[in-house]
């Protein structure tokens, strides 16, 4: 993980189980904390990320050595100044998903604990992920887009068996997709960050801009995805 600094946020985590505030048992906060220590113990977190030159072509973004096609308004959107993407994917690995299908059969609440416990990680490294890659594009004088999932907005996640084969992400990191396009491990993302340069304006980013916003359960609770 190189110089990553394993430090579970627990307002992240409270934030993915719905918290908006209201009190709650010392007994729930002491499981919160040991299901937070649970994760840093547990998880076999890796990731990886590759640069492709991309190309901008009647509402699809090309991906120029690979047979990735990114497909959709808000993709193209989100690219339309970029001449280059970063394709990345992480994953906590598959004793996370065992431990919390574990927990789903004897103690519900532990399971939701530390399925937001292993949301929180999964996203934390990203940031640190891209922060990397915002750090070797500065040096360019390039700026970079936010990350970009397959799901959000109107780009499919029917792309994700394709995404994990560009970056080699089975072997690379023991990464796959299902026949219905589900991340395997399922505590694992996969994003898109693009680079430009010129400024690109981070302002759009979030419930807003996002087409799926009426359908999205993070909404419905008073949070966000942190898209």
């Amino acid at each position: 993980m190189n110089n990553f600094i394993l430090n579970i946020d627990k307002q992240e985590v409270l934030r993915y189980l719905g918290h908006r505030g209201q009190e709650f048992s010392k007994e729930l906060n002491k499981t919160i904390d040991e299901e937070i220590e649970e994760i840093k113990s547990m998880a076999r977190i890796k990731g990886i990320y590759n640069k492709y030159s991309i190309t901008l072509d009647d509402g699809q973004v090309i991906l120029e050595e690979s047979n990735l096609i990114l497909k959709g308004k808000s993709i193209y959107n989100h690219l339309s100044k970029c001449s280059k993407v970063y394709l990345m994917a992480v994953t906590l690995g598959i004793h996370v998903d065992k431990k919390i299908a574990y927990y789903e059969k004897f103690d519900l609440t532990r399971a939701l604990i530390l399925d937001a416990c292993a949301t929180t990680l999964v996203e934390e490294y990203c940031d640190y992920l891209e922060g990397i890659i915002k750090e070797e594009e500065e040096k360019s004088n390039n700026t970079i887009t936010w990350r970009y999932s397959p799901g959000y907005g109107d780009l499919t996640i029917d792309i994700q068996g394709k995404f994990l084969r560009a970056l080699n992400g089975e072997r690379a990191i023991g990464l796959t997709a299902s026949s219905h396009n589900l991340l395997i491990p399922r505590k694992s993302v996969t994003a898109i960050i693009g680079v430009s340069d010129f400024k690109i304006d981070k302002g759009e980013r979030g419930c807003e801009s996002c087409i799926g916003k009426k359908d999205c359960s993070f909404r419905k609770v008073g949070v966000t995805c942190g898209g």
